[in-house]
C-alpha cells in the first residue's frame, strides 16, 4: 500500500462503480486477500487438441481420463496398495460411470461392501484433482444435489481419527438410503471437470469421421474451451452462409469416405434430390474414380449396392462443386485463380486436358451435364438440385447452433499463457518476412492483421446489419480460405481435387506447401511471427495442427528448439496407417509442457466392458524450472490488476475520497 498514490479524477468514476461490489473497507480488504492467495495456487491444466475430424468417440474418450492425467493421479494415489486391474476398473468407472456401474453390480457378489470401499477411493481421487483450485471454485462444479455432502468429504480426511467416524457415517449413509450410484455418477463426473481446466481445440472439429455433430453436442456443456477455426471448420461454416461451393465440398467429402451420419443424422440435410439426380444422369457410368474410400474396420457397413450408389452421388456432386466453384472465381479475379477453372482446358472429343502447356489424358470423358462451350454452366436440373440442397443448409436448427458456438468460442488465432495458437500457418515470403496478402479489393496486410481481418469478415458473413455487397463477398471468401494459395488455412500452391480424380499422372497432384511449412523449423523465424503478433515470455511457443506429423517416417512434432509444436497426430482413421499413431494431446500444466501421443481407440464399448484405455506415450517436452502458479498466467496479470484496483479503493475510503457504505450483500 506504501506505493498507492491518491486517485486521479479521471479515475474517480471506475472507483465508485467499484464501490458499489466492494463498498467498505472489510469487504475490498477481503477481496485483496483472496485474490491473492489465487495467485499461489498451482496454474490450471490446459490441454490442447487439433483436427479431431469427427473421431467422437476418441475425442470423448480423450476429455473423460484427461489424456491419462486421470490414470496418472490412480496410480499416484493407490499405486502401492491395489492391483492394476483393480485400479483399471477405478478408472474405468470414473470414464464412464452409468454403464460401467450396471456390470460392477451384475456380477459383484457383496455390493454393499464395494461402494463403501469405491467411494472412498473415489473421493480420495477427487480430493486430489481439487487440490489445485479454490473451495469458491470447486464449490462452482458440483451438483446441486451433493454439494455440500461433497464438500464436507473432500474437506476432511479419514486419518483424522476425530473425524474418521463422521466420514464413515456419510458414506454409509449414501448407501443406506439407496444414493451410491448417484453419487458415484455425480463424483466422477467432478473429477472429469477438474482434471481439465481450459480446452483449446486447434481447428477441423468436421469431415472424414462420422460425429462432427456429436463433438460440438458435448462441447455444447462444456465448462471452459475455445477454438481456432481450422480449413474443415470454414467449410462447413461457408455453407451455412450460402457459399454453394462449400455446400458441394462439405458433401463430396462426406461421400468419399461413406460418412453421411453428419449430414444427415446429425443437420437433417436431405440428400433424396441429389441421390435421384445421380442415378437418373451418371446410372450407366461406372463412376470408378469415385468409389468410397472405406477403412477395413469399416467394410461391413457398406454393402455393394451402397458403394455403387454413393459413388454416384459422390460423381454428381463433384462436378457441381467445380462449377459452382469456376462461378465463383470468375467474380473475383482479383483471387488469381482462374488457372483452377479446369472444364475450360477439356478438349472433351479427345479425352484430355491440357496443364501447364502439356497434355494429359483423363481416366473418363464422361461428362453428360457439360456443355463444351460453357463447361461452367450449370443444367436446370443442376441448378434446381442445388436450390434444395441450400434450402435444407439454411432451415437446419442444429447447424445453426452449432455454428453459432464456433463463433461464440472462436477466431482466427489466440494468444494463451505466452502461446500462439492457429490452426495452419502464417503467410510468408520465400525469405520467411511476413506476406501481404490482399484478403478484398485493395486492402492488403499481413501477420497478426490479416487474421484479425479475416476474422472479422467471416463474421461479416453472419451479420444482417452488413451491406449486401459486403456479405455476398464475405461468403465468397469462405472458398478462398479452403483452397485459396495465400489462406491461412491452406498455404498451397493449389488444391489438386480435380486431378487426382481424373488424372492418372500422380505428377499432377503435388500440392506444394507454402513458405511456413518450409521455414516453421527456423528458430529465428519463429521468434519473428511471435515478435509479430506481440507474444511475450521467455518460455513462449506457437502450437498448430493441419499437417498431419509422419511419425512412422521419423517426424518429430516439436521443431524450431522447441518454440514450435505441431499437435496434427492424425485423429482420424484415415490418417492412421499415413502417421502411425492415433492423434496428439499437448498437456500444459503447472510442471510444464507433455505432448501425449495416442494409439488408435477401438471403441467405448471395449473400454467399459475390458477396461482399456487409450495406449499413450508421453514425451516431455518444457519442464518449468519452478512449479507455475496462477500469477504466472494471463489470469494472474488480470487478477493483480484487480488487487491494484482495490488498494486504490482502499486508499479512498481510508482518505475520505469514497464514503463506505454498508454490505450489499
Amino acid at each position: 500500500m506504501a506505493n498507492i498514490h491518491p486517485p486521479k479524477q479521471q479515475d474517480m468514476k471506475y472507483l465508485h462503480l467499484l464501490a458499489q461490489s466492494f463498498p467498505n473497507i472489510s469487504e475490498a480488504s477481503m477481496e485483496i486477500i483472496n485474490l491473492q492467495a489465487i495467485l499461489h495456487l498451482p496454474k490450471g491444466t490446459e490441454h490442447f487438441l487439433a483436427d479431431i475430424h469427427g473421431e467422437y468417440e476418441a475425442f470423448q474418450h480423450i476429455l473423460k481420463n484427461a489424456s491419462g492425467n486421470i490414470q496418472r493421479k490412480v496410480n499416484e494415489l493407490f499405486g502401492n496398495t491395489m492391483r492394476e486391474s483393480d485400479m483399471k476398473e477405478l478408472c474405468t468407472l470414473i470414464y464412464y460411470p452409468d454403464q460401467k456401474l450396471e456390470l460392477i453390480k451384475a456380477a459383484e457378489p457383496n455390493i454393499i461392501d464395494w461402494y463403501r470401499i469405491t467411494l472412498h477411493q473415489l473421493v480420495s481421487v477427487c480430493r486430489l484433482v481439487a487440490s489445485k483450485y479454490t473451495h469458491s471454485k470447486v464449490r462452482k462444479s458440483l451438483p446441486h444435489d451433493f454439494s455440500y455432502i461433497i464438500q464436507e468429504l473432500l474437506h476432511e480426511r479419514t486419518d483424522d481419527a476425530n473425524k474418521a467416524d463422521y466420514v464413515n457415517v456419510i458414506i454409509d449413509t449414501i448407501i443406506s438410503t439407496g444414493r451410491a450410484d448417484d453419487f458415484i455418477v455425480a463424483i466422477s463426473n467432478v473429477i472429469q471437470r477438474l482434471s481439465i481446466d481450459q480446452l483449446h481445440i486447434l481447428g477441423d472439429i468436421y469431415d472424414r469421421g462420422p460425429g462432427a455433430h456429436i463433438i460440438l453436442d458435448t462441447l455444447s456443456s462444456y465448462h471452459s474451451w475455445d477454438i481456432q477455426w481450422g480449413n474443415h471448420d470454414i467449410l462447413w461454416m461457408g455453407a451455412l452462409a450460402g457459399n454453394r461451393a462449400c455446400q458441394c465440398n462439405v458433401i463430396r467429402l462426406s461421400l468419399r469416405y461413406a460418412n453421411l451420419a453428419t449430414l444427415e443424422e446429425g443437420y437433417g440435410i436431405n440428400l433424396v434430390p441429389l441421390a435421384t439426380f445421380a442415378m437418373e444422369t451418371y446410372g450407366d457410368d461406372p463412376c470408378e474414380e469415385f468409389v468410397p474410400k472405406i477403412a477395413s474396420a469399416d467394410s461391413a457397413r457398406i454393402d455393394q449396392k451402397t458403394s455403387r450408389l454413393t459413388a454416384l452421388m459422390h460423381k454428381a456432386i463433384t462436378i457441381i462443386q467445380f462449377k459452382e466453384e469456376a462461378a465463383i472465381i470468375r467474380r473475383n479475379p482479383a483471387w488469381k485463380m482462374s488457372d483452377r477453372m479446369l472444364f475450360n482446358k477439356i478438349d472433351y472429343q479427345k479425352g484430355t486436358i491440357l496443364l501447364d502447356g502439356k497434355e494429359y489424358e483423363l481416366k473418363s470423358n464422361s461428362f453428360p451435364t457439360i456443355d463444351p462451350r460453357h463447361p461452367d454452366r450449370l443444367t436446370p436440373e443442376e441448378k434446381q438440385l442445388m436450390d434444395k440442397l441450400n434450402h435444407s443448409f439454411q432451415v437446419s436448427e442444429k447447424l445453426h447452433k452449432h455454428i453459432r458456438m464456433l463463433l461464440q468460442h472462436g477466431c482466427m488465432y489466440a494468444i494463451y499463457n505466452n502461446n500462439l495458437l492457429f490452426h495452419a500457418s502464417i503467410p510468408l515470403n520465400a525469405d520467411g518476412s511476413l506476406k501481404e496478402v490482399e484478403i478484398a479489393p485493395d486492402v492488403k496486410c499481413s501477420g497478426k492483421e490479416l487474421l484479425y481481418n479475416i476474422g472479422m469478415m467471416i463474421r461479416t458473413a453472419f451479420q444482417t446489419d452488413s451491406s449486401a455487397e459486403e456479405r455476398t463477398y464475405a461468403t465468397d471468401y469462405f472458398l478462398y480460405l479452403w483452397c485459396g494459395p495465400d489462406s491461412p488455412l491452406f498455404d498451397k500452391s493449389k488444391m489438386a481435387t480435380f486431378e487426382r480424380y481424373f488424372i492418372a499422372d500422380k505428377s499432377t497432384h503435388n500440392e506444394e506447401k507454402g513458405n511456413y511449412f518450409k521455414l516453421r523449423d527456423n528458430e529465428q523465424i519463429v521468434d519473428n511471427i511471435m515478435d509479430a503478433f506481440g507474444v511475450k515470455g521467455e518460455n513462449r511457443h506457437i502450437i498448430n495442427g493441419h499437417v498431419p506429423v509422419h511419425v512412422c517416417n521419423g517426424e518429430n512434432p516439436v521443431k524450431a528448439n522447441g518454440k514450435l509444436m505441431v499437435i496434427d497426430g492424425g485423429f482420424s482413421q484415415a490418417y492412421h496407417k499415413e502417421t502411425g499413431i492415433a492423434g496428439y494431446t499437448l498437456v500444459y500444466h503447472s510442471r510444464g509442457f507433455v505432448l501425449v501421443q495416442h494409439e488408435p481407440f477401438t471403441s467405448t464399448l471395449d473400454a467399459i466392458q475390458k477396461c482399456t484405455d487409450i495406449k499413450s506415450t508421453t514425451q516431455i517436452v518444457e519442464m518449468s524450472a519452478h512449479r507455475m502458479r496462477v500469477a504466472d498466467t494471463d489470469i494472474g496479470c488480470e487478477l493483480s490488476k484487480q488487487i491494484k484496483d482495490l488498494q486504490q479503493l482502499l486508499y479512498a475510503f481510508r482518505h475520505g475520497y469514497i464514503k463506505e457504505a454498508m454490505s450489499n450483500k
